[in-house]
């Protein structure tokens, strides 16, 4: 009885920690592969070929770096969608939030992501649950940083 009792426990724990563990390189390394990491940002390139689809995933809030063209669907956790048109060399700030993504161009979409981590420049602890915040002058450095490094 003991045996069947913690394999269940077991087996429960290992399943939510699925679900709960949803950074995008880990569930979705076809659409994003990690560029570079450190204490403060997370930078992650993206790539979604013609009307490709993503599971549901989540990222801290961030800078999105368009590099091209791009129409595509965003549907939250809770079935809300919005389309979003993108021009190369755009940027756009995301809060943090879940969600799925389609492609719904005929050709590849490709954007870099500059994901701000949840401890502030200066060291000092964020609550868990929020993200910094991050002004309009600070988002367009980043984005410029993020470009400038893709171009080379």
């Amino acid at each position: 009885m003991f045996s069947k009792l913690f394999w269940a426990v077991a087996f429960a724990s290992l399943a939510s920690y699925a679900v709960l563990a949803q950074d995008p390189t880990k569930v979705e390394p076809k659409h994003y592969k990690l560029a570079f990491e450190n204490e403060s940002v997370q930078v992650v390139d993206i790539h979604y070929g013609p009307h490709e689809k993503s599971g549901l995933h989540d990222h801290p809030g961030g800078v999105v770096v368009v590099l091209t063209a791009g129409h595509l669907k965003f549907t939250d956790q809770d079935g809300k969608t919005k389309e979003v048109y993108a021009k190369p060399g755009e940027s756009r700030w995301y809060p943090p939030f879940k969600h799925r993504v389609e492609n719904l161009g005929d050709t590849s979409y490709d954007a870099v992501y500059v994901a701000i981590k949840t401890k502030s420049v200066t060291g000092r602890a964020v609550p868990r649950g929020t993200q910094p915040t991050l002004d309009a002058q600070t988002a367009k450095i980043l984005a410029d940083y993020a470009l400038a490094t893709v171009k080379r």
